[in-house]
């Protein structure tokens, strides 16, 4: 049954009537004709010059005009919308994207059948033809621009985005010329040098260091060009800074020919030379390392761009560079975010598997993380190691999580390289225009294996037989400007020969070389720093901070503003921090963490807080955002503080480890004078981040010359919270420490958690820094410090016990954290005088020197412990038999379990107890 059957029992006149009553009052027209008029305003009302009345009219003047024929003719038009809405919304499915494989059949096709309209049709003119701002032209011509547009080497997906008025921007961009580029003699010629370099390199190298793995860009050398073109189009947009990150895939080729890394260098580093730096540094393999360089644009403007490293977990750099990005906005540009562009390469089998992409990409639009928009773009090499595609995902394409937060998909054939040019400045047009992300996903190959020493056809032999016959985008692109007269036969000869013979003169001088040099990334940012040694982490920082300075903190963050109403236990928890601070002298917690901040906001460092309820903190003790009752309006009382030099910032993150703990890793990276903070809601949850605890925290130093000084707040102590609350799992931390790469502290007061955090900004140097913060210690009555502790005191690595006679004492116990406070209610619940209690308050470095010295003032003791809370395979006990050898330990622990804790609460306070117990009986073992 026609569905528009009901058209041809209307008199043309009766149209505009009705029309004008739907306008009115859209429910009282009857329910087929509301449909026709629903998308009847669909397709005229936002691209036609004419309001949709006033071509209703025009129509209904018709009144001796054949109903029926003006029926089909109205029937047609809205068919051709449709048509045209096809294309817009589908036409990426039918696009000449893939330059090695057959596209998978989609249906319903575009065919023009399948939308009501036949071959009969094809001359006839139709107004549709407005929608996409086109004079009324015929279904060929409409076909034709629609195919042009939608259908060639560029397939777009954007009909998904909720805003208008995005939709008709990118409408507009992509009509134009057809959305075929127009570019010059001159750029076209600039486009096959950077083409040819990318060639060039790959062969150069293929044939010198044969069988050694590089991950070579071949199939995807289009991105070279791509690259460039981005650069030197965004520096004419304003943008200052690039920072980019990507896998091990192209990383070489990116390295020598957009960031100009020396060849020599690159050569040096497959020679497999020894670095000119082993004291501090062991390297990495060659396509994992990055590069910060200045670049000068062919129109004279200067910009600094930055490659970060990466290790082979190929997605953790995406947050990394988000991070640094944010870092240099709100360091160079807070007005202004659009001039530091990061630009994500990922590839196709690793953007569609890797969850930290959806962590990322869930963070474009937050305030705490937001970078302005990035580019990100996909080498799709349509197979991910040995898996094909279709093995690789369930979505449609590998970029499906832009769809996410409604970013533009542009899919492109890297075959056709004009084309993928095109999408890049296509790409960075909408960054700049509505600062939010867009993805290009480069359809390519990859001309090898996995890396050159793999057989691929083992598990493509199709595909590999196809690829073997393939031309590279060089030669297909010489081919085309060869027939279109822009170059002659030799053009493409004469760059391949000038190139590698300076590639040729770069080996000979590297071959003269003994040792490779590694430029540290980002020295700007650090400058002023040096790298310490774990002699110079152990030495002795001033802290200190006058009282009365700190006394003016403590009065601007103990008062509320008055004019604003609070809920009482907010005004409470205030005028207690007040009482605290100026009548009882007895500072908690969250008072020593708040006065750490606002002494170095008032010395000019920055503060900067994020992970998951930061802002009020997982127990409840920070507070350091406020809302007013009535509106909550946020109050943060930091940023009032009148002599503040530096900014604080601190936000509630969304529900991601991994990506959070990334990204600011990222910002610590380009921030050195931020004390950048992550906490995790419960210490264990790091876990969830492991991989860049793994990759970046322990490990960055060593192979990549990076410092960085990220803290760490990890919630720990056993409470009989069940086996995900309990333990932080500082094993895992404590077995990754080694020589000088990190700082590890557990601590008891106040006063030296306030000292701890200051150090970390007072040092000239630069190491991450995990602590253990406590849980119920944050309201435990001796859990307090004076406030000439603060002003005067210094971070003690190792705290002695000063209530206890040193000459009585049989058992010297030495202990971390939370468990002190246990051990001490024992010792005073059994009156025992005969033991000491030692809190090593910093694991490490060890302080072996302190704990000597501390040994020998015990002449009597002839029982030393190592009491901890966690099960003996857990906490601290391992790293404690392989760093401490001053006197024999026995252990007073849980027995070793798989699980940090017993869930029942009952079972958890038992075992504790029997821990307990141990310290104070050496005839007691688990």
């Amino acid at each position: 049954m026609d569905r528009f059957s009901f058209l041809n029992a209307a008199h043309t006149a009766f149209f505009a009537e009705l029309y004008d009553q739907y306008l009115e009052n859209p429910d009282s027209v009857e329910p087929s004709w509301r449909s026709f008029f629903q998308g009847f305003d669909f397709g005229m009302q936002t691209y036609n010059d004419e309001q949709p009345a006033v071509q209703m009219a025009n129509y209904a003047a018709a009144d001796n005009a054949d109903v029926s024929k003006i029926s089909e003719k109205l029937q047609k038009e809205f068919n051709v919308l449709k048509l045209i809405d096809a294309y817009r919304t589908r036409g990426h499915l039918f696009t000449k994207t893939n330059p090695v494989r057959e596209r998978r059949t989609w249906s319903p096709t575009l065919d023009i059948e399948n939308y009501g309209l036949s071959k009969s049709d094809l001359n006839t003119v139709f107004d549709a033809a407005k929608a996409m701002k086109l004079a009324p032209c015929t279904l060929q011509e409409i076909l034709n621009h629609l195919d042009k547009i939608y259908c060639e080497s560029i397939g777009v997906e954007y009909m998904y985005i909720r805003k208008p008025e995005v939709i008709q921007w990118i409408q507009d961009k992509i009509g134009y010329n057809d959305n075929i580029p127009k570019f010059s003699a001159e750029q076209k010629k600039n486009i096959l040098e950077k083409l040819n370099e990318a060639v060039s390199f790959e062969n150069f190298l293929h044939t010198k260091y044969v069988g050694q793995k590089r991950f070579s860009l071949e199939g995807g050398e289009s991105i070279i060009p791509g690259l460039d073109a981005l650069i030197e189009a965004a520096a004419e947009k304003g943008v200052e800074q690039f920072v980019m990150g990507m896998a091990h895939r192209g990383r070489l080729n990116v390295l020598a020919n957009i960031f100009k890394k020396s060849t020599q260098d690159i050569f040096s580093e497959f020679d497999g030379k020894d670095y000119d730096d082993d004291a501090l540094f062991d390297g990495d393999v060659k396509y994992h390392l990055g590069l910060t360089s200045d670049r000068r644009t062919k129109s004279g403007k200067s910009i600094n761009i930055n490659l970060a490293p990466n290790p082979s977990h190929l997605e953790t750099v995406g947050a990394v560079i988000e991070g640094i990005t944010r870092a240099k906005q709100d360091h160079y540009f807070p007005d202004d975010f659009s001039k530091v562009l990061p630009i994500a390469l990922h590839g196709d089998a690793a953007v569609a598997g890797q969850g930290i992409v959806y962590e990322i990409v869930q963070m474009a639009q937050l305030d705490g993380y937001k970078t302005g928009g990035t580019i990100h773009v996909i080498i799709n090499n349509q197979v991910g190691f040995t898996t094909n595609y279709l093995d690789a995902r369930s979505s449609t394409y590998c970029t499906d999580v832009a769809k996410v937060t409604l970013s533009p998909v542009l899919h492109v054939n890297a075959d056709d390289t004009e084309a993928v040019v095109h999408a890049m400045l296509f790409a960075l047009d909408y960054r700049m225009e509505f600062g939010s992300d867009v993805f290009i996903d480069l359809l390519g190959y990859r001309k090898y294996g996995h890396n050159e020493g793999d057989e691929p056809r083992f598990t493509q032999p199709k595909l590999y037989k196809i690829i073997s016959k393939h031309q590279n985008p060089r030669d297909i692109y010489a081919e085309k400007l060869l027939a279109d007269g822009i170059i002659d036969a030799n053009y493409v000869k004469g760059l391949e020969d000038q190139y590698k013979a300076v590639l040729e003169e770069n080996l000979e001088a590297s071959r003269k070389k003994d040792l490779t040099i590694i430029t540290p990334f980002m020295q700007n940012e650090w400058q002023g720093f040096h790298q310490a040694d774990q002699a110079e982490m152990l030495m002795a920082t001033d802290t200190t901070f006058p009282k009365e300075k700190l006394t003016e903190i403590a009065k601007v963050i103990t008062e509320l503003p008055s004019d604003k109403k609070f809920i009482s236990k907010i005004s409470k928890l205030i005028n207690d921090r007040k009482t605290m601070y100026f009548e009882t002298d007895k500072l908690d917690w969250a008072m020593a963490e708040l006065l750490a901040y606002g002494s170095l906001l008032t010395e000019g460092y920055d503060v900067r807080i994020s992970g998951q309820d930061v802002e009020r903190g997982t127990f409840s003790h920070r507070h350091a955002v406020v809302k007013v009752e009535d509106s909550e309006e946020e109050v943060i009382l930091l940023q009032q503080l009148p002599e503040a030099k530096g900014k604080f910032n601190i936000f509630n993150s969304l529900l991601s480890e991994y990506g959070v703990v990334g990204f600011d890793y990222g910002y610590a990276l380009a921030s050195p004078k931020t004390l950048t903070i992550w906490e995790a809601q419960f210490g264990d949850f790091s876990n969830g981040a492991q991989i860049m605890i793994d990759q970046y925290i322990s490990a960055a130093e060593d192979k990549w010359n990076n410092q960085n000084g990220l803290v760490m707040l990890l919630p720990h102590g056993y409470e009989g919270q069940g086996a995900e609350h309990s333990s932080a799992r500082m094993e895992r931390y404590l077995q990754q420490c080694a020589n000088e790469n990190m700082y590890v502290a557990d601590c008891t007061t106040p006063a030296n958690f306030y000292h701890l955090l200051r150090r970390q900004m007072k040092t000239t140097f630069r190491k991450p820094l995990i602590v253990f913060t406590p849980k119920s210690l944050l309201r435990h009555p001796l859990v307090v410090s004076t406030v000439d502790e603060f002003a005067n005191g210094s971070f003690q690595e190792v705290i002695d016990d000063s209530t206890i006679d040193k000459k009585d004492v049989k058992t010297l116990v030495f202990c971390t954290g939370k468990f002190y406070y246990d051990l001490l209610a024992e010792r005073e619940a059994k009156e025992r005088k005969d033991v000491a209690l030692v809190r090593i308050e910093q694991l490490f470095p060890l302080p072996i020197d302190q704990l000597q010295e501390i040994i020998a003032f015990y002449p009597n003791a002839d029982d030393y412990v190592w009491a901890q809370e966690e099960p003996r395979n857990m906490g601290a006990y391992s790293f404690m038999l392989m760093n401490f050898h001053l006197v024999k330990l026995r252990v007073a622990s849980l027995k070793a379990y798989s699980a940090p804790a017993a869930g029942s609460y009952a079972r958890s306070k038992k075992r504790h107890a029997a821990a307990v117990a141990m310290v104070f009986d050496k005839n007691l073992f688990n």
